[in-house]
C-alpha cells in the first residue's frame, strides 16, 4: 500500500510540475530604445539608446498571463536651444544619457498563441545621469521614474519579438517644476526564453 500511495504521490508530483513550466517561463532580452525626453528645455528628436534584460512569462491560462521584466534601459537626449532661458547656467544643445534599472509589469492577452498584447506600469530607478547639465555637479534628474507602456510580441517557438510604446507619467525635471521632463518613445527587442 505504502508504495501505491508513493507511486501516485510521485506521479502527482511530477504532473503539477509539468502543468506548472508549461505556464511559466524565463528568458533574456535585448534591444534598442528610441526616446527622447519630452520638455519645452529638449530637443524634440528620437535618440538611440539601449535595452537589456530578463523576463518571466507567467501564463494564468492559454489567453492571459502576466510579464514582470528586469531590464537595465539607456534614454538619450539632447537640450534644446532655449534651455538657458529657462534655466540660467544651463547648457544648450548638450547630449546626454539617463540610464535606469527599469521593472514593468505586463498584463498579457494572447488572442493566438504566436502573439501576446500586452500593456502595464513600469518602475524605473535612475542608476547614472551626465551631471554637467547645469555647469555644476548638481543632478538634474529626478532618481525615480513611473511610466505605462503597450505593445505586441510575437511568441516563435523560444523566440520573443516585440514592440512597445513608453510614455512617461511622472515629471523626471529636479530642479524645479517650470518645466515637465517625461521619458518617452519605442522599445524594440528579441528575446530567448531559456525554460
Amino acid at each position: 500500500m505504502k508504495k501505491k500511495s508513493l507511486a501516485l504521490l510521485s506521479f502527482a508530483l511530477a504532473l503539477s510540475t509539468l502543468t506548472f513550466a508549461q505556464g511559466f517561463h524565463i528568458g533574456a532580452k535585448a534591444g534598442a530604445n528610441i526616446f527622447k525626453v519630452d520638455g519645452k528645455s529638449f530637443k524634440e528628436e528620437y535618440k538611440f539608446g539601449y535595452n537589456l534584460g530578463a523576463f518571466a512569462e507567467i501564463n494564468f491560462n492559454e489567453k492571459w498571463g502576466i510579464q514582470p521584466e528586469l531590464l537595465w534601459s539607456q534614454t538619450n537626449y539632447r537640450t534644446g536651444d532655449q534651455f538657458s532661458d529657462l534655466y540660467p547656467g544651463g547648457k544648450e544643445d548638450v547630449e546626454g544619457k539617463l540610464n535606469y534599472i527599469n521593472i514593468p509589469l505586463l498584463l498579457t492577452f494572447r488572442p493566438v498563441k504566436i502573439l501576446s498584447l500586452q500593456a502595464g506600469p513600469q518602475f524605473g530607478i535612475m542608476t547614472s545621469q551626465d551631471k554637467d547639465l547645469l555647469g555644476e555637479t548638481k543632478e538634474a534628474f529626478k532618481s525615480g521614474d513611473f511610466s505605462m507602456l503597450g505593445g505586441a510580441q510575437l511568441n516563435l517557438g523560444g523566440l520573443r519579438a516585440g514592440a512597445r510604446y513608453v510614455i512617461g507619467l511622472s515629471n523626471i525635471n529636479d530642479i524645479d517644476n517650470k518645466d515637465k521632463w517625461k521619458n518617452q518613445g519605442w522599445q524594440i527587442y528579441l528575446g530567448f526564453a531559456i525554460l
